[in-house]
């Protein structure tokens, strides 16, 4: 595990700064009839214009610049001409490298209307992320966050995804350790103040167990029901984490899109 200097965090913010301000962008555009293919070139362009390059762009060969992942798909979904349309849950996750160091933010955005159940799926799955990133705190275990992500989700009977980890970040995309979204509290590896982790709660509707689809990159729910991921980057710091991305740029773009609901905030 690798701890940044202080000097090195200051670079680091402007990466992972810049993916929440894309994620914010693509919030102002995201609407029915547009298709994922365009939302990765907007997003290609808003990178590179800010000074920076997608990471994800042919990492390990990954033929685009920007994760979308709509309904069941969980994770690493390839952008498409499909358009998009009212009801659809659409995770939008972007990776910015700039500095020599590396952003990763995730997002799942609800178009229109959808399901009760729905609504709270994305409420609690973005509930249990805020209270994994209370506990990235000098001192505590990486299973201390895993168990509060694992203990905030279990109670609804979602599936928690345990094939995909949230991760450490710097100038490499992945780094350790590995934060799993279950786990024991006071197990795991020893948190030390400036690890920089994206943590990332990947839950499911229904069963945890996923399955690869045939272009080899997009994860799939096994039963076909919804998924939402969010990610924020956090740097553990003493007595309080330090958050490095910021979804309040996010969500005031979301709620200014008539196109996006937003209601899940209230349920």
């Amino acid at each position: 595990m690798y701890c940044k200097t202080e000097e090195e965090i200051e670079l680091m913010a402007q990466s992972t700064m810049l993916v929440s301000t894309t994620l914010a962008f693509l919030a102002t555009i995201i609407k029915p009839g547009i298709t994922t293919l365009e939302l990765d070139k907007y997003a290609n362009e808003f990178i590179r214009d800010h000074g920076a390059t997608p990471s994800f762009h042919d990492f390990d060969g990954f033929p685009f610049h920007i994760c979308i992942s709509v309904n069941n798909a969980v994770v690493h979904g390839l952008p498409n001409k499909k358009p998009l349309t009212d009801g659809d849950i659409v995770t939008l996750d972007v990776g910015a490298y700039k500095n020599g160091f590396h952003g990763d933010q995730a997002y799942t955005f609800i178009i229109g209307e959808v399901s009760e159940e729905v609504l709270r799926l994305v409420k609690v799955t973005k509930g249990s992320l805020a209270k994994g990133i209370e506990q990235a705190v000098h001192g505590n275990r990486v299973g201390d966050i895993s168990f509060a992500i694992q203990s905030h989700v279990q109670r609804y009977g979602y599936g928690i995804v345990k094939d995909l980890v949230g991760h450490g970040l710097g100038r490499n995309l992945h780094e350790e350790p590995n934060v799993p979204n279950f786990g024991r509290r006071g197990q795991g590896k020893l948190l030390k103040e400036n690890l920089v982790l994206a943590i990332e709660p990947m839950i499911n509707l229904g069963t945890a167990r996923v399955f690869t689809g045939d272009d080899e990159w997009t994860i799939y729910t096994e039963d076909g029901k919804p998924s939402v991921h969010f990610e924020q980057d956090v740097c553990v710091k003493k007595g309080k984490p330090l958050l490095l991305t910021d979804f309040r740029v996010i969500e005031k773009a979301e709620k200014s899109n008539v196109n996006l609901n937003s209601s899940y905030y209230t349920v």
